[in-house]
């Protein structure tokens, strides 16, 4: 697995709680990885004037066709409105229809980059 360097977002990382959530999309064709990767790529380019981020990471594993972010949230709703945001919609649904898509949230007390990781499983 491939994974970018922490992407600090504008919102402190003060203590908890912290909304971490996973992203994971898993492409039906391998053709589609390098594509998806990159609008991701150019997505996160807007975190550091995200309300509400803390920070983030994109990852990959190319032989399994998944992409994906891993990103820490104030509170549920900074995430929500970033899943409104008009570039994320344009990228989930340009890609909907190639692949499947898992993503889920837990709640952390402090931002441990390390914990955030182990959980990810």
């Amino acid at each position: 697995m491939l994974r970018s360097r922490w992407i600090a977002g504008p919102a402190a990382p003060e203590p908890g709680p912290l909304l971490v959530s996973l992203t994971d999309f898993q492409l039906d064709r391998l053709l589609d990885l390098p594509g998806a990767a990159r609008r991701g790529l150019a997505l996160s380019r807007l975190w550091p004037s995200l309300p509400g981020a803390v920070g983030m990471w994109l990852w990959t594993d190319p032989p399994a066709r998944r992409v994906g972010s891993l990103s820490v949230w104030r509170g549920e709703a900074d995430l929500a409105g970033f899943v409104r945001l008009r570039e994320h919609v344009q990228i989930m649904r340009a890609y909907r229809d190639r692949g499947t898509l898992r993503s889920r949230t837990w709640e952390i007390d402090a931002l441990d980059h390390a914990a955030v990781w182990r959980a990810f499983g």
